[in-house]
């Protein structure tokens, strides 16, 4: 097995074991520990720097995992919406890699889209409905 296999497998658990309320309970539970073991220290320096450096290493570290973690899930995603695209007949080949452009570019696309959306009757590939009454919503700001 490649080393990236072995991490990707590493960061997909450690991800996910992170997002469970018994991780957090588990170090709420260490943090109270430390807090209330502070008078047996004397409130020493050593024991703010226990907390202070285990917290930093444990951060530091997590963030390399969790963001291997949303890279592959972003990729994934991805690949999946320009599945989608390809899939439909009506939707733009030109949003495939949409996410590889520029910011400039997509907002290029994004102003695109909705000058096409204004012009676009309401009911543009919907199905046919009985009477049914709509609330007018007006755009977020």
């Amino acid at each position: 097995m490649s080393q990236k296999n072995i991490f990707t497998r590493f960061a997909g658990g450690v991800s996910h074991a992170a997002g469970k309320p018994l991780t957090f309970g588990v170090a709420l539970l260490g943090v109270i520990v430390w807090a209330v073991s502070g008078p047996f220290f004397g409130f020493s320096e050593t024991w703010q720097l226990v907390v202070n450096t285990s917290t930093t290493i444990i951060t530091f570290l997590m963030v390399f995992v969790l963001q291997n973690t949303q890279n592959r899930d972003s990729e994934a995603l991805h690949a999946k919406l320009d599945d989608l695209i390809l899939a439909s007949k009506a939707a733009k080949n030109a949003f495939i890699g949409a996410e590889r452009l520029s910011e400039h570019e997509i907002k290029q696309l994004h102003q695109d889209l909705e000058r096409a959306a204004k012009d676009a009757p309401d009911d543009v590939d919907q199905p046919k409905r009985k009477s049914t009454t709509r609330a007018k919503v007006s755009p977020a700001p």
